[in-house]
């Protein structure tokens, strides 16, 4: 399926009707859209399954609509609270995935004006609490994407700044890089009314303030985060793919991000990034043809620093010991805060 998920179809999807899959969890990485990294990280994939089973558990209970089906072991679908051990694979309802076409170097999504229902809607929806270090938020002002009161604010912001309400941001999900766009381009693209960009919009923020109150149990601070949405065979709009995890949110804990986040300031200050940064520049679309160097791993100390942090928030974060043996979230994170 991707860098991350591999995805088993059991029923494919159909232009009437949704179709049923698993999605199994790997220990892979991705970070600034190259794709599968070099290093695995140890148990990530079941405690990002884990994760994400949890919230959307728990947004089912509130009646909001997902496509999480359970979680598979033994060959069974279960609940969490059902579950023996740790498992890395999800099952799901799936939708159609309609892929924009590339013409004259653009992508045209003409396509998605002639359906109604029972698809992936072609958009990541973001939403800013606060403007950490490494934001692209700081890049987009710089280059006059975004303006200050865009954002809420009067003045242009600093790393650390807290925004008083969240800023819901938009991007691309199906082309080859993510492009950020505005509300009215990703109505248009999507073919989108104006009743249900406004439900998007509320279904955001609500799954915003879910993981916000969650995570703050364990200290940490929900920076940002993001999800995807679709419609199902009535057009409503249905929650997909995963959410609340250290792969879809950038947590920080006492101003220490506790997500892959790391990695990306690793990479961040290698000849490798640089490139990526520059192959981008030059088009968009083919970069990754243009550019082939492959990545340098991570230190081995802070690759294992990673893993653990993703089993200390699985931990933590559903109140069950899934991996044991593993220190508290804030003993990890001192020793990770010093290493980078």
């Amino acid at each position: 399926m991707g860098s991350v998920k591999d995805l088993t179809v059991c029923a494919p999807a159909v232009k009437d009707r949704s179709g049923t899959g698993i999605f199994s969890f790997s220990d892979r990485y991705s970070v600034f859209d190259w794709g599968e990294m070099p290093d695995q990280i140890e148990n990530k994939g079941a405690s990002l399954c884990l994760v994400s089973a949890y919230f959307f558990e728990r947004l089912q209970e509130k009646g909001i609509k997902t496509h999480y089906l359970g979680i598979i072991e033994n060959g069974e679908t279960k609940r969490l609270s059902e579950l023996s051990g740790p498992s890395n694979s999800m099952k799901a309802s799936l939708l159609r995935v309609i892929e924009p076409t590339v013409k004259n170097n653009e992508y045209d999504y003409s396509a998605y004006r002639l359906e109604g229902a029972n698809f992936l809607i072609p958009l990541e929806i973001i939403y800013r609490r606060s403007l950490p270090e490494g934001s692209s938020v700081f890049k987009r002002l710089k280059e006059g994407g975004l303006k200050p009161e865009d954002l809420g604010l009067k003045d242009a912001p600093v790393p650390g700044t807290v925004l008083e309400k969240p800023f819901l941001d938009v991007s691309t999900k199906l082309e080859v890089s993510d492009r950020y766009i505005d509300w009215n381009t990703a109505k248009k693209i999507a073919g989108l009314d104006n009743q249900e960009i406004e439900d998007i919009k509320r279904i955001t923020v609500y799954v915003s303030e879910l993981i916000t109150q969650e995570t703050g149990r364990l200290g940490l601070n929900n920076e940002d985060g993001k999800i995807e949405i679709g419609f199902d065979e009535n057009r409503r709009l249905t929650l997909v793919d995963v959410l609340g995890t250290l792969d879809e949110c950038r947590f920080t804990f006492q101003g220490v991000p506790v997500s892959k986040e790391i990695a990306r300031i690793y990479y961040r200050n290698t000849e490798w990034y640089r490139g990526v940064e520059e192959a981008k520049q030059r088009n968009k679309i083919t970069w990754k043809e243009d550019f082939q160097v492959m990545p340098p791993k991570l230190p081995a100390r802070l690759k294992e620093l990673i893993g653990l942090l993703y089993c200390a928030c699985a931990n933590e974060i559903t109140g069950r010991e899934w991996f044991p043996n593993v220190p508290p979230l804030k003993e990890i994170v001192r020793e990770a805060g010093e290493f980078i």
